[in-house]
C-alpha cells in the first residue's frame, strides 16, 4: 500500500512515520535507497567510518513529508501492530516505467551520487538515467541550510522538466517554487497501477456525506476524503460539481481505492503539515466542546485555544460498558488531556479516560533522572528486564540492576506482569531510551541524585554502584552514565591490597565527591566519608614515594619470591634490601600463556628470579614481567612512551588486557592501550573473541590509525599484517624461547626432587622416543599406555596417531612423544611409523652423539 506520510522521529536506526489517520510506522535504516544501503554495508564490512555516509538526522527532520510503501504488517509483544515501510524509490515508483514518464511529474528521489556539475538522482524506475543540474538544486540547498551540498541518501520532491530518448534520459528540478506549483494533470497519463501519493490534482465534488467526500480527478478517477481531512473552514460548505484542490494520501493496492485530503498544508508539494506547540503535549483541557460525534470511530472536540481534535472510540469512556452515546452530543462539555498529535490529520489526540488524565508520565519528556516510577514486566531477556510504565513508555532494566546482588536466575524472582518499583538512571527522550535500576538501595535513597558532572560539588555525599574494581581502586558509576574513581588509598581506612576481593559489579556503595573537573569530565571519590586522612595513610606515603622515583619503567631488578598467591607472585627487590614490595602477576611470568601457569605451580616461596623488568610504578604498586618479548621491545627502544609517538603502521608489542564481545583491548609498556576490533583480529573469522585471545596474552599490534582527541588507538591484530618481514625466523624464535622456558621448568622439578611422576616428565621432551605397553584400548580408538620411565603419568594416544596398527592390551610397542603437558601430568604420544623413521634418520646423522643403543627403554 502507498501512502503520504511525515517524519515524526530521527534516530540513528530508523524513522519513525507519521501516516493518516493516526497510524505511525518506522522506516529502517536500510530501506531508504540502494545508495545508501550500499554505503552502509561498506562502512560495516570495513569496520571505519566512511566520510561521505551521513546519518539519517543529518539529511532528515520532522515535519518533512515523504513517500512510504507498506512492507510488513507484524504484531509486537505487547498487542500491537507494527506497520514497517520502505521509502526507496525502486519500490514506491515500481509502477512507473520509462516510457511513462512525462514532463511536469513530481516523483520522488534520492541522491545517488554528486557530480561536477549535478547530481545523479534515483527515481526508481528502471533503464532511466535522472540527472539534476546544479543550478536547479542551489535555492533549495540553502533554504533547507543542511551544508553547501547534497548528501547521498537525501530525499527529494523532483519535478521533470525535459524527457529524452523516450524517457531513458530526464532532466530533474528541485526549485521549491516549482515543486509547489506542481499539478498533476490528464495529460501525465496516470494510471491506477502508477498513481502516486503527494500528487496535487484538481478533482470535482461528487458527493457530500456526514462522513466525508466523494471526489472525481484526473477524467476517470475516484476517491474519497474522510471527515478528518476535510478543510477545517470550509467543512460545512461543500456541494456536489463544486471544483476542489485535493492531495493524494493513499493507493490500496488490491482495492484501488484512493484516499485524498484537502487540507491546506498538503496541496502544495514541498510543504510541511502544522505542528503542536510543545508546551501543549500532555496538557489537560477543562472544558473541551463536542463538534461532532461518529459512532463508529470517535468524536470530534473543539479545545480551548479554538483547535480541533480527535478522541478515538476506546478514550472517550473507561470501558464500554460504561461508554454513554447521549454525553456526546453536539456542545457537550468535556475535560481531556492530549496525548499525542497527528501530523498528517494536523489534529491532537485526546483521551477521556481518568487514569490517562491524571497519569503523572505521558511521554519520555515528562520523566526525569532519579524519578521512582510504577511498572509491569513484560519481558525477560538474557540482556535484562524490559518494563512498562505506560502504554507509550517502556524501560530497560539491565541484569546487573535487577536486585542488589547480580541474580543467575531472574526468572525465579520475576514474573511477566509483575508490578515493580523502579528509579530512573538515565533517560533520553530523543532515542526513547530509558534506563531503570530494582536495587532496592538505590530506589529507597534518600541522597541527591548525582546526574552531571557540574552538580559534583567536592563534600558531596550519594549513592552509586561499582562497575570495576581493579588493583587501582573502583570505578564507581551515578545517574546518566556520571562516573568517579575512587583510588586504593581512598577505599577504607584500612589498607586493602587486592580490592576486588572486597569490591564486586554492581555493589551499591555511598561515596563522597572528593574533586571534580566537569569539563574533563573527571571525578574523584572516597569510600571514606570523613576528610581526615587515616594515620595508616600518613606512614603508607613516604616509602610509596620512594618507590615511585627509584624503580623506573624498563629497569631490570633481582626479585625474591616472598608468597605466592592466586593471581602471582609477591616480591621483594634484592637491589632495596628486601625494603621494596612489589608484584608479578601468573600472566607476567612468560610469553607463553600454558607456560604462565606451569611457572607459578613450579615456583616457590624463597626462589630469586633474576632480570625482571619493572612494567608499572604509579608509587602505590610496582608491578613486574618477565615476559621475553616486552623486556625485548623496551631494550630496544620498540615501544612509545606516550600516545604522541604512536604512529599509523607502528608494529608494537604488548599484551591482552582484556578480552570483549567486539574486540580485544591491548596494553604496552608506559601504559599505552589501543582496541583490536573483532574485524582485525585474526585472519580467520571471528565468532567468539575468547576463542582467539585471553587475558596477558604477548601479541604484536599492527597501529592502524589514531584519534588524538579522544585519544584512542586502533590495532590490528592479523598474524599476516603483523609480522616485520622474516615471519619463519620470528616463528623459530619464539619456539627456541618456548623450550628455553620449559628447559628452565624441568631444571627446577629436578632441583626440588619432585615425585616420581614429575620427575619422569623432566625426562620426557617432544621428539623422544620410547618402549611402552598397551594398557587399554577405547571405544573412541584412542588408548591408553604404561610404562615404567612413564609412572604415575597418563599416556595416550588418539586413533590417528595409532596408525595402521591393530594393537591390543599387553603388546609391547615403541612410540615417539608429541607433547607433555606438565600441568595434568599427562603425554600425547604416536605410533605413526612416518614419524618414527624421521626419528630414526635423524639418529643416523648425529650418530656421534647419541645412538639407538642409547635411547631411554621403558618397559613394566
Amino acid at each position: 500500500m502507498l501512502l503520504l506520510g511525515c517524519i515524526k522521529e530521527v534516530s540513528d536506526y530508523e524513522l519513525v512515520i507519521n501516516l493518516p489517520n493516526g497510524l505511525s510506522g518506522f522506516v529502517p535504516v536500510t530501506q531508504i535507497s540502494d545508495a545508501y544501503s550500499k554505503m552502509l554495508s561498506k562502512q560495516v564490512a570495513q569496520g571505519e567510518l566512511l566520510e561521505d555516509l551521513n546519518s539519517l538526522s543529518d539529511m532528515y527532520s520532522p515535519g518533512t513529508l515523504v513517500r512510504c510503501i507498506v512492507t510488513s504488517v507484524e504484531k509486537s509483544a505487547d498487542g500491537r501492530r507494527s506497520i514497517k515501510l520502505s521509502i526507496d524509490p525502486k519500490k514506491v515508483n515500481k509502477g512507473l516505467n520509462a516510457s511513462a514518464l512525462a514532463l511536469g511529474m513530481l516523483l520522488s528521489g534520492f541522491v545517488s551520487s554528486v557530480e561536477d556539475h549535478g547530481y545523479l538522482i534515483d527515481i526508481g524506475v528502471s533503464g532511466t538515467h535522472a540527472f539534476l543540474p546544479r543550478q536547479k538544486a542551489q535555492r533549495y540547498i540553502k533554504a533547507v541550510k543542511r551544508g553547501p551540498d547534497l548528501k547521498i541518501g537525501q530525499n527529494l520532491n523532483c519535478v521533470i522538466v525535459e524527457v529524452k530518448n523516450e524517457g531513458r534520459v530526464v532532466r530533474l528540478s528541485i526549485d521549491r517554487s516549482e515543486v509547489a506549483a506542481s499539478l498533476a494533470t490528464e495529460q501525465q497519463n496516470w494510471t491506477l497501477s502508477n498513481l502516486l501519493p503527494g500528487l496535487v490534482v484538481k478533482a470535482r465534488v461528487q458527493k457530500v456525506a456526514p462522513l466525508g467526500i466523494k471526489l472525481s480527478f484526473l477524467s476517470s478517477f475516484t476517491g474519497i476524503v474522510d471527515f478528518m481531512h476535510m478543510d477545517p473552514q470550509k467543512s460545512v460548505n461543500y456541494s456536489p460539481d463544486q471544483v476542489v484542490k485535493a492531495c493524494i494520501l493513499s493507493i490500496h493496492p488490491t482495492s484501488k481505492v484512493v484516499r485524498l485530503t484537502l487540507r491546506q498544508a498538503f496541496l502544495h508539494p514541498g510543504g510541511s503539515p502544522n505542528q503542536l506547540p510543545h508546551d501543549r503535549m500532555g496538557a489537560v483541557v477543562e472544558e473541551s466542546s463536542v463538534k461532532a460525534f461518529y459512532k463508529q470511530f470517535g468524536a470530534i472536540f473543539e479545545l480551548d485555544d479554538g483547535t480541533l481534535a480527535f478522541a478515538r472510540l476506546k478514550h472517550l469512556s473507561k470501558n464500554r460498558k460504561s461508554f454513554k452515546p447521549g454525553a456526546f452530543k453536539t456542545g457537550c462539555k468535556h475535560k481531556c488531556r492530549i496525548i499525542d498529535y497527528s501530523l498528517m490529520d494536523e489534529m491532537c489526540i485526546v483521551s477521556l479516560k481518568y487514569q490517562i488524565i491524571e497519569a503523572r508520565f505521558l511521554q519520555y519528556q515528562d520523566i526525569h533522572t532519579g524519578d521512582v516510577v510504577q511498572g509491569k514486566v513484560f519481558a525477560l531477556k538474557p540482556i535484562g528486564m524490559h518494563v512498562k510504565v505506560t502504554d507509550g513508555i517502556k524501560g530497560l532494566v539491565p541484569s546487573m540492576h535487577l536486585a542488589d546482588v547480580i541474580l543467575k536466575q531472574p526468572e525465579k524472582k520475576y514474573n511477566i506482569g509483575d508490578e515493580v518499583r523502579c528509579r530512573v538512571l538515565e533517560c533520553n527522550p530523543a532515542g526513547r531510551k530509558l534506563i531503570l535500576t530494582l536495587k532496592k538501595s538505590l530506589v529507597q535513597s534518600k541522597l541527591p541524585v548525582l546526574s552531571n558532572y557540574e552538580d559534583a560539588k567536592p563534600g558531596l555525599i550519594t549513592h552509586g554502584f561499582v562497575v570495576c574494581a581493579r588493583e587501582f581502586g573502583c570505578i564507581v558509576k551515578f545517574y546518566n552514565d556520571v562516573k568517579g574513581l575512587v583510588p586504593k588509598n581512598e577505599l577504607s581506612s584500612e589498607p586493602i591490597s587486592f580490592p576486588d576481593k572486597v569490591f564486586h559489579e554492581g555493589q551499591v556503595v555511598k561515596t563522597m565527591v572528593l574533586k571534580c573537573e566537569p569539563q574533563q569530565e573527571r571525578l574523584l571519590l572516597s569510600f571514606r566519608l570523613s576528610s581526615e586522612p587515616a594515620l595508616e595513610d600518613k606512614k603508607e606515603y613516604t616509602p610509596k614515594k620512594i618507590q615511585e622515583v627509584k624503580y623506573q619503567i624498563g629497569e631490570m631488578v633481582d626479585v625474591k619470591i616472598l608468597k605466592k598467591k592466586d593471581n602471582g607472585l609477591a616480591v621483594s627487590i634484592l637491589e632495596d634490601e628486601g625494603n621494596v614490595i612489589a608484584s608479578i602477576p601468573t600472566v607476567h611470568l612468560s610469553d607463553f600463556v600454558a607456560t604462565c601457569k606451569l611457572l607459578w605451580h613450579c615456583l616457590q616461596e624463597g626462589d630469586v628470579l633474576p632480570r625482571v623488568m619493572c612494567l608499572s610504578n604509579k608509587g602505590e604498586h610496582i608491578i613486574l614481567s618477565r615476559k621475553s618479548s616486552v623486556i625485548s621491545a623496551v631494550q630496544e627502544e620498540q615501544v612509545v612512551r606516550s600516545f604522541s609517538e604512536i604512529q599509523p603502521g607502528m608494529l608494537l608489542t604488548g599484551y591482552v588486557r582484556n578480552v570483549m564481545p567486539f574486540g580485544v583491548f591491548v596494553e604496552f609498556p608506559f601504559g599505552v592501550t589501543g582496541l583490536a576490533p573483532k574485524v582485525s583480529m585474526s585472519d580467520k573469522f571471528v565468532t567468539d573473541t575468547k576463542d582467539h585471545f585471553v587475558v596477558g596474552q604477548t601479541v604484536i599490534a599492527k597501529v592502524m590509525s589514531t584519534d588524538e582527541e579522544k585519544q584512542r588507538v586502533l590495532l590490528n591484530l592479523k598474524v599476516s599484517e603483523c609480522s616485520s618481514g622474516d615471519s619463519a625466523a620470528e616463528s623459530f624464535a619464539l619456539l627456541n624461547q618456548y623450550f628455553k622456558e620449559m628447559k628452565e621448568i624441568r631444571n627446577l622439578l629436578r632441583r626440588r626432587g619432585e615425585p616420581s611422576g614429575a620427575r619422569g616428565l623432566c625426562e620426557l621432551v617432544p621428539g623422544k622416543e620410547l618402549q611402552l605397553v598397551v594398557q587399554d584400548v577405547k571405544e573412541d580408538g584412542s588408548a591408553l599406555f604404561s610404562g615404567s620411565c612413564v609412572t604415575d603419568l597418563t599416556v595416550t594416544a588418539t586413533h590417528y596417531h595409532l596408525g595402521d596398527k591393530n594393537i591390543v592390551p599387553g603388546e609391547k610397542t615403541k612410540a615417539l612423544v608429541l607433547h607433555v603437558d606438565a600441568l595434568t601430568s599427562k603425554v600425547y604420544i604416536s605410533l605413526r611409523e612416518e614419524l618414527l623413521k624421521q626419528r630414526a634418520k635423524q639418529v643416523c646423522v648425529h650418530g656421534s652423539q647419541r645412538t639407538p643403543s642409547t635411547l631411554p627403554s621403558c618397559s613394566t
